[in-house]
């Protein structure tokens, strides 16, 4: 009899430990997401998307997330014509951006993700360059400066007989849509005669083997290359301002300070894997920009964010 009851009472306990075994299993498979996640745009946004996809990588393994960088510009073409899933922006969608997503009937819904400062940067062997009037930088980047203003005395009185070399982002970045907006006027460009790129590292590294070099881009490529650049204050009329942190967030780091977004299809959100990498890059973001050198928007304004995101999944 002792038997028995010893064999019945490990038959049950057995099926327990199976039984839960199981259960244990299906919520993981449950929770466990698979698919795939097109993204694609703007340079200074990807180091943000990229820390946030590999964080996600870490809780949803099954959900391929791959990631392009061919600007503000080109990741809106590919947005505009279905492409891709979520678009990396430096700037908000233009009217003509817009026009191409209704030929193809794409809608979207842009959200902020962290503010950006655009640096101004010389090689550290110039020992002339103190800070730039917004007025100075006009002088330089303005379309009627091509083939005419070529040295740094040019610019300013005292500063030396030296060729002046450019270096920028090239036109389908969204930072040189903000930055000749902010500078230049709106519409209007700049010269065309400097060493462009959508590669940040290659701006990088031309200013940092060029004494007489200038250029500009987004903060957090400066922050990651501190010891090849000299950053160089601002001056909008109200004393020079290096961007900061707290400069950028406080807006006194003017006006090239910013928000940057990504721009998600509503197609897309149909997909669970999709709409969870946006849940998570919006809980994260704060935290992971400024890992990344980028600027955190207050919590408040995530949540905003957030509650634009979840109104829009449910149209």
């Amino acid at each position: 009899m002792k038997k028995q009851i010893k064999t019945i009472l490990f038959a049950i306990t057995a099926t327990l430990l199976v039984s839960c075994g199981g259960s244990s299993e299906k919520a993981k498979t449950t929770n466990e997401l698979t698919g795939s996640i097109k993204i694609d745009g703007s340079s200074t946004v990807y180091p943000i998307t990229e820390a946030v996809a590999e964080e996600f990588r870490t809780v949803q393994p099954k959900v391929n997330v791959t990631i392009g960088v061919s600007g503000t510009g080109g990741g809106f073409k590919k947005f505009g014509r279905g492409e891709i899933d979520i678009s990396d922006a430096s700037r908000p969608i233009k009217d003509k951006e817009i026009l191409i997503c209704n030929e193809n009937n794409i809608t979207y819904v842009g959200l902020s993700v962290a503010y950006d400062g655009l640096a101004v940067l010389v090689n550290p062997k110039n020992t002339w360059v103190d800070y730039f009037t917004v007025e100075e930088l006009n002088t330089i980047w303005n379309p009627s400066a091509q083939n005419t203003i070529m040295y740094w005395d040019q610019v300013r009185e005292g500063w030396p007989h030296e060729k002046l070399n450019l270096y920028g982002p090239g036109t389908a970045s969204g930072t040189y849509d903000y930055f000749s907006e902010a500078i230049c006027g709106k519409k209007v460009g700049t010269r065309a005669d400097y060493t462009a790129s959508e590669d940040d590292h290659i701006l990088v590294q031309g200013i940092a083997t060029d004494k007489t070099g200038l250029g500009f881009f987004g903060l957090a490529y400066y922050e990651e290359n501190k010891d090849k650049l000299k950053l160089v204050g601002v001056d909008n009329g109200s004393g020079a301002i290096k961007p900061t942190m707290e400069t950028v967030s406080n807006g006194t780091y003017s006006p090239l300070s910013r928000p940057i977004f990504i721009y998600v299809n509503s197609t897309s959100v149909k997909r669970p894997g999709l709409v969870e990498f946006v849940n998570f890059y919006l809980k994260n973001a704060a935290t992971l920009s400024a890992e990344v050198g980028y600027i955190p928007m207050p919590i408040s304004e995530y949540e905003v964010q957030q509650a634009k995101f979840n109104n829009f999944i449910k149209k």
